[in-house]
């Protein structure tokens, strides 16, 4: 028997990972420095610090506080703009509203809950929208990974008796191993999903360290 995974929210965040742009009042976008170019989309030094914040207060339901560099938020970013080219290009489903109201709802709580003063400059709209984007690469990689990702029997069975010969844990059952398994699987998935996708793209990035 074969049991498949249905990848967790916490894969779209591996990555992890179009960024919302901040725009002016009068609808036209403020002169700001740029942070990289992804086939043509340009990201904003403001997205990248914006993306920073969202992760260091854990604003995703389910996530923990991580601490990132411009420079690594700004690979967080980059990943998620190659998802979202790619689920637009294949026109794949979008968010259930019900679902994305109540993410959307937790995120603000914990936006508001966050004592980093980044919080203080983003607004509902732009929470909202950065749990939209999680929520469609979680399921553009369900799509896409999750769904065919196997473990069969045999190979847990396997697993466990190598454990076992090497001194794990007695109390390891075979459906704890074979999460363990089906994660692995999973998550090696998606960085074989990004390094092919990522070696297609034009990717331009900006000297952060000078701006």
């Amino acid at each position: 028997m074969r049991h498949r995974r249905t990848l967790p929210i916490r894969l779209a965040a591996l990555f992890l990972l179009a960024a919302p742009g901040a725009s002016a009042l009068d609808g036209y976008r403020v002169y700001e420095s740029t942070a990289a170019s992804v086939n043509g989309e340009v990201l904003f030094l403001s997205d990248v610090a914006r993306e920073g914040c969202f992760l260091r207060c854990a604003a995703l339901p389910g996530s923990d506080p991580e601490l990132l560099t411009l420079w690594e938020a700004r690979d967080r970013l980059i990943t998620d703009v190659l998802v979202l080219q790619e689920q637009k290009k294949l026109a794949l489903g979008q968010v259930d509203n019900a679902t994305l109201s109540a993410y959307a709802a937790e995120a603000i709580a914990r936006m508001a809950a966050c004592g980093s003063p980044c919080t203080a400059d983003i607004r509902p709209e732009e929470i909202r929208s950065w749990v939209e984007r999680k929520l469609v690469i979680r399921d553009f990689f369900h799509r896409r990974v999750g769904m065919f990702v196997e473990v069969g029997d045999e190979d847990v069975e396997r697993e466990v008796r190598r454990r076992t010969a090497a001194g794990g844990s007695p109390d390891l059952t075979a459906d704890q191993v074979r999460e363990e398994m089906l994660d692995a699987k999973v998550s090696q998935e998606v960085r074989n999903w990004y390094d092919r996708t990522a070696s297609k793209s034009r990717i331009v990035l900006s000297p952060l360290g000078e701006q």
